[in-house]
């Protein structure tokens, strides 16, 4: 069993850029070998420099989450450099707005496979070696939109992210007699690039009707994570944390 957090390894997807990079930042800071893997790999590969240019507790790790044997090459070198990861957070997204009437099915499928399938193969090609050791951690990035339906980052968007929500609970009640806990966060509008790219007018009025006035920062999405993956959150299972500014309250 890893009982120090600075022997544990965190493997961060979507690590590039917003709040993937957010929450690889904060795990480090907190001790973690980070590995940070994206299709990105000059965006990964400049962040762990900046987080140690001795390469020695950041890897950068270039791979689409689409692709599945590139993901399997990425844990191979990851394992090969420490071990096995001790926590998952799936946060790698796309997001592709337009009208449910007007969805291309080949684009349906994409956001699927990035959004929704990436969380299957990950958790399970992770999950084993957690288990094994009996301990882990996995947090997946889901959204309000799919709580709520929300249509602007795209319907196929908030499809998936309702499935990750429930694929969440499968894997929390499948894994929770070993140690490892499986949680969701559910963002609502976050200053992050691919938000920046959305509307722009929209966005400001979906702002104006958050309860706290503002939009989220990704440093605060990264503290809940943060907390998820500690030796505190082992009795926090099959959970979706709302991290929202009052916008849904349950």
């Amino acid at each position: 069993m890893t009982t120090q957090t600075g022997n544990r390894v965190a493997l961060v997807t979507g690590a590039g850029r917003g709040i993937g990079a957010a929450i690889a930042v904060r795990l480090h800071g907190l001790g973690h070998r980070v590995a940070l893997l994206d299709r990105d790999g000059d965006a990964v590969t400049e962040l762990a420099r900046t987080l140690d240019p001795m390469a020695s507790t950041a890897l950068p790790l270039r791979a689409d989450v689409d692709d599945t044997e590139a993901v399997r090459a990425a844990l191979r070198e990851l394992s090969g450099t420490w071990h096995a990861p001790d926590v998952l957070v799936n946060n790698a997204a796309r997001t592709a707005p337009g009208s449910v009437w007007d969805i291309d099915l080949d684009e349906w499928d994409a956001v699927m496979t990035t959004n929704l399938r990436s969380v299957l193969t990950l958790t399970r090609l992770c999950a084993p070696a957690m288990r094994g050791r009996g301990w882990g951690r996995v947090v997946n990035l889901a959204s309000l939109a799919g709580q709520q339906g929300g249509t602007l980052a795209g319907p196929h968007y908030s499809a998936a992210k309702a499935g990750v929500l429930v694929l969440t609970k499968v894997f929390a009640r499948e894994l929770a007699a070993d140690g490892v806990t499986v949680n969701a966060v559910a963002p609502a509008a976050v200053h992050t690039p691919a938000v920046r790219e959305l509307d722009e007018a929209a966005m400001s009025e979906a702002a104006r009707n958050i309860p706290v006035g503002r939009m989220g920062r990704p440093s605060e999405v990264a503290g809940l994570v943060a907390y998820l993956v500690s030796e505190e959150g082992g009795y926090v299972t099959g959970t979706t944390y709302d991290i929202n500014g009052g916008t849904h309250m349950r």
